[in-house]
């Protein structure tokens, strides 16, 4: 259970509020052995833009484990322990070979399988290098990212085949990755959270949303396949703009373009972005991924605007982001003691109970219920933005929130048993 502060009813009561609750740590903690991590360790995840690979070794932290990165001479791509397994010096420093990366100390040479093909100074005869392996994760390269299964070798997953990965019609290149300064938790939970898209990004001079962005929503979350989606739904005059998120546990989110007004569009759009959030540590998470846009579209490049720390304190203190809004809470470590959730935290809540009990069978053994742990078809996902035309508002508001409720949870339950028109 959450340790949970005093319930305040009475104005200037903050001394009956005072403290800080422990974290939620099975949700939390990602190092090697805990709960969370070792869930986390199941799935492949995106470490590092392939372009940064270049002379020198790339020095990652993912999930708490000190790493490099590296292409060899060969074409090859390395993820190791840092550390060199005969006197501990950090292979940051290594000298990058046609086959492998070289210690700087004492010139022992790794193969990117972790296998030590030179041990300098032994004896001719030494059996040293055959007998020992040096720490290294199995690597996968995809459309311009690396990716390393971090979890136990005999359950090593196949790569996924999330459908957006490879989407017939749209371009696609990595986002450049940015840094957020808590834990992936609070990263994440933003995904499947509509309601901040109502004020946070249509405040004055916050990027992007057009008009439409600003008229009443209707909120929703279903489960899918592939995990969860929250929808958005919008209504003008007799235009509905169904807008959905996807959700696909344990840490990748899918969401669309805003950038046409409702009257232009005339087609199911998929989503422009799949990010990770990928826990460095406990209390530093990467936003990493892909932006995509249909043919004959620029696809962004950028990190996106309020998506890191770059601006000035002053400038985020007048117009913040979601960079700044995540941080912020409980200074990087949400505390769900202090939380008083609301009906707006309907799919906060889906989410984490549904991490949660995945976290809770991978630690009892149990085979986990993933689309992206088992071999075969394409996973199917279901972010997509549409207007559906030709619906007069019913007699009452309230009627009327039904009535467009009931046509975007339509067109995702038509989706998910029929897929996308041309998909």
């Amino acid at each position: 259970m959450t340790e949970r502060l005093a319930f305040l009813n009475k104005a200037y009561g903050a001394y009956h509020h005072r403290g800080m609750p422990p974290a939620d740590d099975e949700l939390t903690r990602v190092g090697p052995g805990t709960p969370c991590g070792e869930y986390l360790r199941r799935f492949w995840q995106p470490v590092v833009v392939a372009s940064e690979l270049g002379e020198v070794p790339k020095r990652l932290k993912i999930l708490g484990e000190d790493l490099i990165a590296f292409r060899d001479g060969s074409g090859e791509i390395g993820v190791l322990e840092l550390h060199c397994p005969h006197r501990g010096t950090s292979l940051e420093f290594g000298l990058i070979e046609r086959t492998g990366i070289r210690c700087c100390y004492h010139g022992w040479l790794f193969g990117c399988s972790g296998a030590i093909l030179e041990t300098p100074g032994e004896p001719a005869d030494s059996t040293l290098k055959d007998k020992l392996f040096h720490g290294a994760y199995p690597v996968r390269e995809h459309a311009g990212l690396v990716f390393a299964y971090m979890g136990p070798p005999e359950k090593r997953p196949p790569f996924p085949k999330l459908d957006t990965l490879t989407l017939p019609g749209y371009q696609m290149v990595p986002r450049p990755p940015s840094l957020w300064e808590c834990n992936w938790m609070q990263v994440k939970e933003n995904a499947m959270d509509p309601a901040h898209l109502q004020f946070l990004h249509t405040l004055p001079g916050s990027e992007g949303f057009v008009d439409d962005f600003k008229t009443q929503p209707e909120w929703d979350w279903m489960e899918t396949p592939a995990g969860m989606v929250y929808i958005d739904t919008r209504r003008q005059d007799d235009l509905v703009w169904v807008r959905v998120a996807d959700f696909i546990p344990p840490n990748i989110h899918q969401f669309t373009a805003n950038d046409e007004v409702l009257r232009a569009r005339n087609s199911i759009s998929r989503p422009q972005a799949t990010f990770w959030a990928v826990p460095l540590d406990d209390e530093t998470t990467m936003q990493i991924g892909y932006w995509r846009a249909p043919a004959g579209k620029t696809v962004r490049n950028d990190v996106g605007f309020g998506q890191d720390g770059s601006r000035s304190y002053d400038e985020r203190q007048r117009v913040p982001g979601d960079y700044d809004a995540q941080i912020s809470i409980h200074n990087g470590m949400a505390r769900h003691g202090l939380e008083h959730l609301a009906t707006t935290d309907r799919g906060i809540i889906m989410m984490r109970n549904m991490i949660r009990h995945a976290i809770r069978a991978n630690g009892a053994g149990k085979e986990l219920d993933s689309p992206l742990l088992r071999d075969g078809e394409i996973i199917a996902t279901y972010s997509q933005d549409r207007v559906v035309s030709g619906i007069q508002p019913a007699a009452t508001p309230e009627v009327d929130r039904q009535l467009i409720r009931k046509i975007a949870r339509d067109a995702v339950s038509e989706t998910m048993a029929g897929g996308f028109p041309g998909g």
